[in-house]
């Protein structure tokens, strides 16, 4: 059962497509490892304020985040932005990094990319999709020379305009076009997604893209990088497979409607998520926040859970480290560590449905091979069987784990998975004292290889 921080309701989630069970976190399951009533009544308190601050965002559109939720008009925007760019095209590019990358990823997996036979049915029938997250020379080079470009199309996005990384891809498939003599087919090849200019700070991704009269989606200005995956940032890489884009904000708008349903932090399952996460840093010194789906196309979004929560809470000494693990995958590979290692990990295991899916295990040979007991079974049903024995395992060592059951895998689920974790990264951030939405270091590490490549520096 789930835990109760006193008698009464837990986080009120019955209108949510998943559910948060921290009861391995706490002081009543692992012992002196976990949080005690006291303390993690103590970090509940510590969020009132900061959930009514939420709540008065949410009403007053402040915090854009979780008011785009209703929109409808830039979807269709997008969608017809995408729906011109993919006339002709059997290949999609995504140039952009980070936060411009990792929330398309996300849900463009969940739609069925790089997944065989997952995702919708027709997609066999839209162009393949391929990100570029991360700039090498070697790989960019190999990728263009290999490309059918007159049936190749690329969306292009930073927020600033002004990222090195995303310019330098942007500049190299311009110069790849006219080489193949397609100068002409440009604007129709190319979307942008970017700012508008700032005063005394042009927009150099828009300055290049206006000049070869290529179509620009504008990005929203009040939603950053790694919170921009309800934005066209991350919609349309998910569109791009198939994804329905309303039904991702109806899912977010539910966690927001449970935000302003929760007369308590405790009926809201991010704040009791921020709670325990800081609550355990600070007072058991657990330092490592480790995201272990049990499902392929929940892969992607455990890498975008450490960018949202390194970058927004890793500041003035503040914050944990996050680690993107998979399961079962990783039971090989990183349980060791987390069963056996220091005292400093915690584990959020997410759950989906998966009994009774995939092969049957042929019993006659299951015996041969020694393994009687998968015999009739699916291979689903291991999964299952590994994603309850694992959290189990965890909590008889003393070790801190939660879970997220996922009633399903599909738009609505996605777009509520998201909100959670970024409303308990905000949340999280103003419960040690720092904004959840600058990154200073990273700016300072931009203008640094402004100035080395300047000759500068």
């Amino acid at each position: 059962m789930p835990h109760t921080v006193e008698p009464g309701p837990v986080a009120r989630t019955a209108d949510l497509p998943f559910r948060l069970d921290i009861e391995g976190c706490l002081e009543a399951c692992i012992g002196s490892h976990g949080l005690g009533p006291t303390r993690l009544a103590h970090y509940l308190t510590r969020l009132e304020a900061e959930v009514e601050k939420l709540k008065d965002n949410a009403r007053t559109g402040r915090l854009p985040l979780l008011t785009i939720v209703r929109e409808t008009q830039d979807i269709a925007e997008a969608r017809a932005a995408l729906d011109r760019l993919a006339d002709g095209a059997r290949l999609i590019v995504f140039f952009g990094t980070g936060g411009s990358s990792l929330g398309g990823e996300t849900l463009a997996q969940l739609a069925g990319w790089n997944i065989p036979g997952a995702g919708d049915a027709g997609k066999r029938h839209r162009p393949r999709t391929r990100f570029y997250a991360n700039l090498d020379g070697a790989t960019l080079t190999g990728a263009l020379d290999s490309l059918d470009l007159a049936a190749t199309r690329f969306v292009v996005t930073s927020k600033s305009g002004g990222t090195a990384e995303t310019l330098a891809q942007a500049i190299a498939a311009l110069s790849a076009v006219k080489s193949a003599g397609l100068a002409d087919a440009i604007p129709r090849m190319f979307l942008g997604i970017t700012e508008e200019d700032k005063p005394g700070k042009p927009n150099g991704l828009r300055r290049l893209f206006a000049a070869h009269a290529i179509p620009i989606l504008a990005h929203h200005e009040g939603i950053g990088g790694r919170f921009s995956c309800l934005t066209n940032v991350g919609l349309i890489p998910g569109m791009a497979r198939g994804l329905d884009a309303a039904e991702v904000r109806a899912g977010a708008a539910a966690v927001v409607d449970c935000l302003l349903a929760a007369k308590r932090p405790r009926d809201l399952p991010a704040a009791l998520g921020a709670a325990v996460a800081i609550g355990l840093a600070r007072d058991k010194k657990v330092g490592t926040s480790v995201m272990m789906p049990y499902a392929d196309r929940l892969g992607r979004l455990a890498h975008w859970y450490v960018q949202l929560w390194a970058e927004s809470l890793g500041k003035s000494g503040q914050g944990t480290t996050p680690i993107a693990a998979m399961g079962p995958l990783d039971q090989h590979s990183q349980l060791q560590l987390y069963m056996d290692g220091p005292r400093d990990h915690m584990l959020t295991v997410l759950r989906v449905p998966t009994a009774g899916l995939g092969p049957l295990i042929d019993p006659a040979l299951a015996e041969l091979s020694g393994a009687g007991y998968l015999a009739g079974r699916h291979v689903g049903d291991i999964v299952d069987a590994q994603s309850h024995a694992l959290p189990q395992a965890l909590a008889r060592a003393g070790r801190p784990v939660r879970t997220l059951d996922l009633a399903r895998l599909d738009a609505y689920t996605m777009g509520a998975v998201m909100m959670h974790f970024m409303m308990e990264t905000i949340l999280a951030g103003r419960l040690i004292g720092i904004d959840p939405f600058d990154q200073p270091a990273v700016e300072l590490a931009k203008v640094l290889t402004r100035e080395r490549l300047a000759g500068t520096g």
